[in-house]
């Protein structure tokens, strides 16, 4: 499904995808409230949103859509490459997020890629925030110190590769209800509230190995 407020634009990506084996566009909205409606009756795999609409915000849109289909993934397609709203995209639950001049073939990747279960970010907003940068911290992270433990750190890549609690908990070589403890204070501490949260999170701003990037041939 296409959520975008520019006719235009989903004209265009529809072309595209619907010429593309295995994807097939099965719907369209322009506005945050459609989109609702929408996702509710159509159940998509996955949709593709942009981060302003004519009626409020992509973000609360993508909330509304993880609420109401909570199987359907969401990727950021957008012109909005701000740190902030990154993090604002990243909390909502979102599993991917793309600058919209991306070729298409970077964006039938990408789309597969989430749709796969993973979490994708743009390369070039990663890059942002690499080490040496002067501002590279993650969000919430104070300066005097890291807002997260170094066991509670340990977890991070791990969420995001997808392991579950017993499958971390064997690599750490910690009790199952330890790792369980650890992650309800890595999302109280980050805000979150599920698991694709952490791994988004920590693919934007922890720039984690498991994070799989796009082509750089856009």
């Amino acid at each position: 499904m296409i959520v975008d407020d520019h006719e235009v634009v989903r004209i265009g990506l529809s072309a595209v995808l619907n010429l593309t084996p295995g994807l097939q566009v099965v719907g369209q909205a322009a506005r945050k409230r459609d989109a609702k409606k929408l996702c509710r009756r159509l159940q998509p795999d996955l949709a593709l949103l942009d981060i302003r609409l004519s009626d409020g915000s992509g973000v609360d849109a993508a909330r509304d859509i993880l609420a109401c289909s909570p199987h359907t993934r969401v990727l950021f397609l957008t012109s909005f490459a701000d740190d902030h709203t990154v993090t604002e995209a990243v909390l909502s639950g979102a599993h991917g997020y793309i600058l919209k001049d991306i070729s298409s073939q970077a964006l039938v990747r990408a789309i597969k890629t989430v749709a796969s279960g993973q979490a994708l970010i743009d390369p070039r907003l990663t890059a942002q925030t690499r080490p040496g940068k002067k501002d590279s911290s993650p969000p919430h992270v104070a300066s005097k110190r890291p807002l997260l433990s170094p066991q509670e750190q340990r977890l991070l890549p791990l969420v995001a590769e997808g392991l579950t609690n017993r499958e971390i908990a064997q690599i750490l070589k910690l009790s199952e209800k330890t790792v369980k403890n650890y992650l309800s204070k890595v999302c109280a501490k980050l805000q979150v509230g599920r698991r694709s949260q952490i791994a988004s999170l920590y693919a934007s701003s922890f720039k984690g190995a498991g994070v799989i990037p796009l082509s750089t041939n856009y």
